[in-house]
């Protein structure tokens, strides 16, 4: 099976359809799979439910989506960055279901791994818990949340052989694994395209049967959501 496609477009094609649920990995701008999204956008799709930490910026990320009206509702922990999320929420515009962030990266992992919910203490005594069910352990009381599976996952990842077997770097690796899981069509953007056996399998954080599809992009533009430099007095 060939996993490897030539552009991001034709990674996407004969997948992505109207009212899907899209999970996509990243950590604010760090590790989002930059070619992927924009790609997502170029398809004209609508009506999106997107799973995600966060929903990038404004002008990039998730946040190309937001401007284009392809999102109809965000499963997100943080939106802090993006005025027209913001905006368009405050309209009603937007569905929204705020989700903490473990909570979150666990849901992701828990649909992945065949688990349909979980008891976490996270959110209980909070309108997090509102309308579901609240179950009493060793004295504490937790709430039940619900995994997630998406329809179609987007994942970066810094490495990638062509069976899929993945390598992520640093701060990418936070949500793209799980989500990696969660979705029933995976598709991956790399960096760097390795034969199979170059990898040390002691190095693989994803396995090749989470991935569907890959598609490399060597040169993504990584841009820093906040740039902080040093001044010397």
């Amino acid at each position: 099976m060939n996993k490897v496609y030539p552009d991001a477009a034709s990674a996407l094609a004969g997948i992505v359809q109207d009212g899907q649920t899209i999970a996509v990995g990243g950590f604010g701008l760090c590790g989002i799979p930059e070619a992927l999204i924009a790609a997502l956008r170029d398809s004209g799709v609508t009506g999106l439910t997107a799973i995600s930490n966060n929903a990038g910026v404004d002008g990039f990320g998730l946040g190309q989506l937001l401007t284009t009206r392809q999102i109809k509702k965000m499963i997100a922990s943080y939106v802090g960055e993006n005025k027209e999320f913001a905006r368009q929420y405050l309209a009603g515009e937007l569905e929204l279901e705020f989700t903490p962030q473990g909570t979150l990266a666990e849901k992701l992992r828990a649909g992945g791994a065949g688990i349909p919910a979980f008891f976490t203490k996270t959110g209980v005594g909070t309108i997090v818990a509102d309308g579901k069910e609240l179950r009493e352990f060793d004295g504490e009381q937790y709430v039940m949340e619900r995994s997630l599976v998406a329809d179609v996952s987007l994942v970066k990842a810094y490495m990638a052989d062509r069976a899929g077997n993945l390598v992520y770097r640093k701060t990418a690796r936070n949500f793209n694994p799980n989500v990696a899981m969660a979705g029933k069509i995976t598709i991956v953007e790399v960096e760097k395209l390795v034969e199979v056996g170059e990898i040390d399998p002691d190095q693989v954080h994803t396995p090749s049967i989470f991935v569907h599809r890959i598609v490399v992009n060597a040169n993504p533009e990584k841009r820093i959501e906040q740039r902080t430099v040093r001044t010397d007095a």
